[in-house]
């Protein structure tokens, strides 16, 4: 076997044992906290999620800057901001991108919105949102809308970068209809 033909069997094994390398961690469910953090964002300022207490949060977890389908993701959460800032929604991007990579990758794409850096991996294992490939750590392409409370709202895990902020928006509408509704009560 040439080398190439053994990297490709490699990859295709390691990708066909994903599941099982994924993180043990739990995505937290519907109802409840969800897990505190404090990371360094683009702009290499520190964000917490508590700082955004008495706001909707779309926290979504993505593998890597400047590859195609974060990008195709990134630029559509970039075009929606004006209909995320009516809603008093704020967008944070997680992936375990360096602040210096988010950093060129928003200047590169013309991102205004937050990107923040899980170097460490706590916040997407904490999420349940890491995907561990051995040597190759990632976050996986997920995302949690967060209620102004700090409770998790809505769980996407199944998500597809070309549509998903869309999906996001039509959940938002949803939430915060029900929530306005129950406020009324």
């Amino acid at each position: 076997m040439t080398y190439q033909v053994v990297r490709i069997a490699i990859l295709v094994a390691a990708v066909g044992l994903t599941p099982l390398m994924t993180s043990a961690a739990s995505v937290p469910t519907v109802g409840s906290l969800a897990p505190e953090f404090t990371l360094t964002s683009q702009e290499g300022t520190p964000v917490s999620l508590k700082g955004y207490r008495g706001k909707w949060v779309v926290l979504y977890f993505y593998p890597r800057d400047f590859t195609s389908g974060c990008t195709i993701e990134a630029h559509n959460f970039q075009r929606d901001q004006p209909q995320y800032q009516q809603r008093n929604v704020v967008v944070l991007g997680v992936s375990v991108d360096s602040a210096d990579s988010h950093k060129q990758f928003c200047t590169k794409e013309g991102l205004n919105f937050k990107l923040l850096a899980d170097t460490d991996h706590q916040v997407s294992t904490a999420y349940g949102s890491l995907t561990n490939l051995g040597l190759v750590k990632f976050a996986s392409r997920h995302t949690f809308i967060i209620n102004p409370e700090g409770k998790v709202a809505k769980v996407f895990t199944e998500v597809n970068p070309n549509k998903h902020s869309e999906e996001v928006l039509a959940a938002l509408a949803e939430l915060q209809r029900q929530s306005d509704a129950l406020r009324a009560n």
